[in-house]
C-alpha cells in the first residue's frame, strides 16, 4: 500500500460520437467524478494537449546542489524543494486536470484505439469502452500498454465498474506522479510516505474529515489536507529521532520546563509553524498553542503525530474549494 505525495480532485475526460450518450453518462457519474465530454475526436485531443501534461510545480522539486563545505571529491548533490508540491494547492486550475480518459472503442473516422494512440505520451490513465465483439481488440490494446483497463457497455454493472475503474486509476495517476521521487524522500526525512501504516493513517483521516486533497508538508514533516471547502488539516508526522530535536532545539532555546517536560516523554507533537518549524522564543509563553496532544502509529518505525486545524489565514495563498468548483462547473453540481 502506497501514498501519492499529493492529490486533489481531477477530470474525467468522455469521448463518444454520441453527444446523448455522454450526457447521460456525466449525469450518472455525477459530482464524484466531474468530467468534461467530446464527441469530436479532434477537440478532445487538443484540450488534452493543453490541460494534460504533468503539473509544472513538479519540474522545480528538484535542482542541483553543491555542498561547499564537504571534503568529497564529489560534492554535488541534488536538493528537494518540498514546498513546490504545497504549491500545486495554489493553483485554481488543478481540478481540471485530466486525469481518466474514457473513449468508445466503435466511433466513425478515428476508433478508441486510435485515439488512445495519439495521446499514449500524456500521463492520463485510459479506459475503454467497448461491445461485446470488441473484447479480443480491447486486450490487444492492453497488452501493448494502449490502455490501463476495459469496461463492456453492455455488462449489467457497467457503470459500478467504471466507477471502480475510476477510482483507482486517478490515485494511480497520482502515484505514477510521485514514484520517481519515493526513494530521494526516504533521504529527505519522508520515508513515512512509504509506510504502509502512515498510508492507512491518511487514508482513515480522509474519510473522518472528508478530505479531497492532500500534499506533502514540509515544516513539520506529514501532510497539508483540504476538505470541499478548503478548510485545511496538517498531520504532522514526528519521529523518535525529529522528536529528539525538538526537545534539544527547545533546550538550547531556554525552553519552559513543562514544554520541555512534555516534549520528553513525548505528550505532545509540536507545529511551531514560523521559520524552521523548530521552538523559538516566539512561543515561549503560548507553546500549548503549538502543540497537539501526541498519538501514535506503529509502522516500519513509531510515529508520533497529530492532526491540527489551521486557520486558512497562515498559510500563503489563496486555495479554491472544490465546493466552488462544482458550482462553477456546468454538469457536475
Amino acid at each position: 500500500m502506497t501514498l501519492p505525495i499529493f492529490q486533489h480532485p481531477t477530470m474525467t475526460v468522455l469521448v463518444d460520437d454520441s453527444p446523448s450518450f455522454i450526457h447521460s453518462l456525466r449525469y450518472q457519474l455525477g459530482p464524484g467524478f466531474p468530467s468534461i465530454g467530446f464527441s469530436d475526436t479532434g477537440a478532445a485531443i487538443a484540450w488534452l494537449r493543453e490541460h494534460g501534461s504533468a503539473p509544472a510545480a513538479l519540474a522545480g522539486l528538484l535542482s542541483p546542489s553543491v555542498d561547499t563545505y564537504t571534503l568529497s571529491p564529489q560534492p554535488y548533490n541534488i536538493a528537494l524543494h518540498v514546498e513546490q508540491v504545497c504549491g500545486i494547492r495554489n493553483q485554481a486550475q488543478r481540478f481540471m486536470t485530466p486525469s481518466v480518459l474514457v473513449v468508445d472503442y466503435s466511433m466513425p473516422g478515428m476508433n478508441g484505439i486510435e485515439f488512445c494512440e495519439a495521446v499514449r505520451d500524456l500521463p492520463c490513465r485510459k479506459i475503454l469502452l467497448t461491445g461485446v465483439a470488441d473484447e479480443r481488440v480491447a486486450i490487444e490494446a492492453f497488452n501493448r500498454g494502449l490502455i490501463d483497463r476495459y469496461v463492456r457497455k453492455s455488462d449489467a454493472h457497467a457503470l459500478d465498474r467504471l466507477e471502480a475503474e475510476l477510482t483507482q486509476l486517478q490515485e494511480g495517476y497520482f502515484l505514477a506522479q510521485s514514484e520517481a521521487l519515493r526513494m530521494l524522500l526516504a533521504l529527505h526525512d519522508y520515508s513515512f510516505v512509504n509506510d504502509p501504516a502512515i498510508c492507512g493513517l491518511v487514508r482513515e483521516l480522509g474519510a473522518r474529515h472528508k478530505i479531497v486533497e492532500h500534499y506533502l508538508f514540509k515544516t513539520p514533516p506529514g501532510f497539508l489536507m483540504y476538505d470541499r471547502d478548503a478548510r485545511p488539516w496538517l498531520l504532522a508526522v514526528e519521529t523518535e529521532q525529529s522528536m529528539n530535536a525538538h526537545f534539544e532545539i527547545a533546550l538550547d532555546g531556554g525552553a519552559p520546563p513543562s514544554l520541555l517536560e512534555a516534549l520528553e516523554q513525548r505528550r505532545v507533537v509540536p507545529n511551531f509553524s514560523d521559520g524552521d518549524g523548530m521552538y523559538s522564543k516566539l512561543a515561549h509563553k503560548e507553546w500549548h498553542r503549538f502543540t497537539s496532544p501526541a498519538l501514535t502509529c506503529h509502522g516500519r518505525e513509531l510515529y508520533y503525530w497529530a492532526m491540527f486545524a489551521l486557520d486558512p489565514d497562515v498559510l500563503e495563498g489563496h486555495v479554491d474549494s472544490f465546493a466552488e468548483f462544482l458550482r462553477r462547473y456546468p454538469g457536475t453540481a
